[in-house]
């Protein structure tokens, strides 16, 4: 992660401050079940708790140790007993590595997920309220890139409030998957912990016992997790897209907020660039890219190995991270976002009635004539409006074959705009109840 792309409630989480001390508290937490299962002294557990918490981790000492002991739980464990004293014999009575680092990583990514989560509800209130402001703003529907029918903008800011709403969902699964603890020891057979001191453990720190650990918590789960949150940034990626296409120069049907004294090139002073939606997919390729590299953390060997451990120091905060930053700045995009209504009107009736051709069609056929017969007499007429800029309706009030199977009047009404945004209602009532 880097600061550019970072903001500091996520970095926090992890700094090696808040992962040392989420580490005592697993620590502390297990002493009070051993203390209470009469394999450690009351007394004990209470030190640990008192000298630990008043402890100021010192993050360079424990580098230097383990700079020694190639351990990073060892060293944490050496620097925590100079602080407690006599009484750190009975730390980590029983417990393994993983325990520790697992469980600590479990906590990290449910308080991630939790920004995570804040931040799409964040992100879906500015979709609804832009949504529903642009409800009835009309505006062409592409497909292919090419005009195709009419639609509203806010039918388009609605399609991504449903599906940010179903992003949200997925995290929400996938926090619940991955807040799992482990304290079990060696191999994962309790042999020399009570499943008691996991429970306890689990239960002090929002988590759930994992059911069968063997030293590790299954990979499965974390992959998942950032399956997940590969998802979610191609959802961004995909809204970044629809803006950043629609503010180019020959749509500009809207376009990123552009504040006073902004720069958008350093060569000409006129340009109005969409560096933050350009950004957004930058980023979530990033995000995407450390999905796979958690689903290749799934084999371990036997019981466990460390395969995975270099992969996660860096895709685990590197992930929610910038996730976190891609998230919070769509939302500042949509929230600012400049929508230019008749710029919609005028692109839409660039190619004078083209997009009205459906509705021609269908109207051939309940009139008696085949599909075929239909398609053909419509699209002659649409051919003279792409290639020779003609009118769509003069051409079609002058084929005598349209003309013969429809009155005028019925031609004519097949270009009213109402009829392409009628259930724009009900499309509505569908997404935001």
């Amino acid at each position: 992660m880097i600061p550019r792309y970072s903001r500091p409630e996520m970095v926090a989480i992890w700094s090696p401050e808040t992962r040392f001390r989420i580490w005592f508290e697993i620590e502390a937490y297990a002493c009070d079940a051993l203390a209470e299962l009469g394999v450690i002294p009351r007394e004990a557990a209470k030190t640990i708790w008192e000298k630990g918490s008043a402890a100021k981790f010192d993050v360079e000492a424990i580098d230097e140790i383990e700079r020694v002991t190639k351990h990073d739980v060892i060293a944490f464990l050496t620097h925590l007993a100079e602080f407690v004293g006599p009484d750190a014999r009975f730390i980590h009575q029983g417990m393994t590595s993983s325990d520790v680092l697992d469980t600590c990583f479990a906590v990290q990514l449910t308080r991630a997920s939790d920004i995570l989560l804040a931040d799409i509800d964040g992100l879906l209130a500015a979709l609804k309220r832009r949504a529903f402001e642009h409800k009835d703003t009309v505006t062409i529907g592409r497909s292919h890139g090419i005009h195709a029918e009419p639609t509203t903008f806010g039918v388009k800011l609605a399609q991504a409030y449903a599906e940010f709403s179903r992003c949200r969902e997925r995290l929400v699964h996938a926090r619940e998957d991955i807040a799992t603890c482990a304290i079990s020891g060696a191999v994962g057979t309790f042999a020399n912990i009570e499943p008691y001191v996991e429970e306890h453990v689990a239960a002090k720190l929002g988590l759930k016992p994992e059911p069968v650990s063997t030293q590790v918590i299954p990979r499965d789960r974390h992959a998942m997790f950032f399956a997940t949150l590969g998802v979610i940034a191609s959802s961004v990626e995909r809204l970044s897209i629809e803006i950043r296409h629609l503010q180019r120069t020959e749509v500009l049907e809207a376009e990123e907020y552009f504040s006073p004294g902004q720069k958008g090139s350093s060569a000409m002073p006129h340009k109005r660039n969409p560096v933050l939606t350009e950004n957004l997919t930058g980023l979530a390729r990033m995000v995407r890219s450390m999905a796979l590299p958690a689903m290749e953390n799934v084999a371990l060997w036997h019981e466990r190995d460390i395969s995975h451990s270099s992969v996660e120091r860096m895709i685990g905060p590197d992930a929610t991270v910038t996730l976190d930053f891609a998230l919070s700045r769509l939302t500042g995009v949509i929230d600012k976002l400049l929508i230019y209504p008749d710029n919609m009107l005028k692109n839409m009736n660039k190619f004078r009635g083209l997009v009205h051709s459906q509705r021609v069609m269908l109207a051939l056929t309940q009139a008696g004539l085949s599909r075929e017969d239909s398609y053909r007499l419509v699209q002659r007429n649409a051919m003279r409006v792409w290639e020779q800029g003609a009118d769509f309706l003069e051409e079609l009030l002058a084929d005598k074959e349209v003309t013969a199977a429809l009155p005028e009047a019925d031609i004519r009404e097949k270009f009213d705009l109402g009829y392409h945004t009628k259930h724009v209602d009900t499309i509505f009532k569908r997404v935001f109840g």
